[in-house]
């Protein structure tokens, strides 16, 4: 009986274990996004151009504007837009898009995670265009239709108008894996001076192999200090 216990308390601490390495690794990732942007903000100067896809309450965006460039957000959230709009609606170097991204203009289906109700401030981060996430009600009731823009055709006129893009932000709940491999193969990175991306492998467990072979193909092409696909 009480072998049954031991094993049953060692199960226990080996689970226990793994969560904190996980979350280890969390709060390393954190640590190591938080000092890139701080670096990449100090290297910002008035003119320069950051996007920020997926900008949902604004964060990221209020640290962009402060170095002094100018920002371009896109979200397709309303909840997030809301306050996109309450925090930088007067600020003349903020543009607000309020539309998802990706390879084609036209309308999509955003979902909103099982507790969006609940807690729009906290689940507003998961909404997604992409079928298959986890803890994500894909009902017809839950979800919204909202715009999508063809983000390879407005990097491109972007880039041809202002020269290059100083800094692009990408944190689209799973849409990643599409839009990357197509800035990508449009050859865009070349004039986007820091692209960082955060990936959803764990939301999107089905698609691990996807996952994995985007990270290969960027990890070939362009050293982290150009594109990382580790932001969180």
């Amino acid at each position: 009986m009480s072998g049954g216990d031991d094993s049953a308390t060692a199960a226990d601490l080996e689970q226990q274990l793994k969560k904190l390495r996980r979350r280890q690794k969390r709060n390393e990732r954190a640590a190591w996004a938080n000092g890139l942007l701080t670096g990449i903000c100090g290297m910002l100067r008035p003119g320069d151009l950051a996007i920020d896809c997926g900008a949902n309450a604004g964060e990221i965006s209020a640290r962009l504007l402060a170095s002094g460039a100018d920002v371009v957000a896109f979200d397709p959230e309303p909840w997030a837009n809301e306050q996109l709009t309450r925090r930088f609606g007067g600020e003349d170097r903020f543009t607000l898009h309020p539309a998802a991204v990706g390879t084609s203009e036209g309308v999509v289906k955003l979902m909103r995670a099982n507790n969006f109700d609940g807690n729009a401030a906290q689940a507003s981060v998961k909404s997604t265009v992409v079928t298959g996430g986890r803890q994500i009600d894909e009902s017809t009731e839950n979800a919204i239709e909202v715009p999508q823009i063809d983000f390879i055709s407005f990097l491109r006129d972007t880039i041809a108008r202002r020269g290059e893009v100083a800094f692009l932000k990408i944190d689209i709940e799973g849409a990643e894996l599409d839009l990357v491999p197509a800035i990508d193969a449009a050859g865009l990175f070349a004039a986007i001076r820091c692209t960082v991306v955060e990936t959803h492998e764990r939301k999107f467990r089905d698609r691990a192999a996807d996952f994995q072979a985007m990270r290969k193909a960027i990890a070939e092409r362009y050293a982290p200090s150009h594109v990382s696909l580790d932001w969180i």
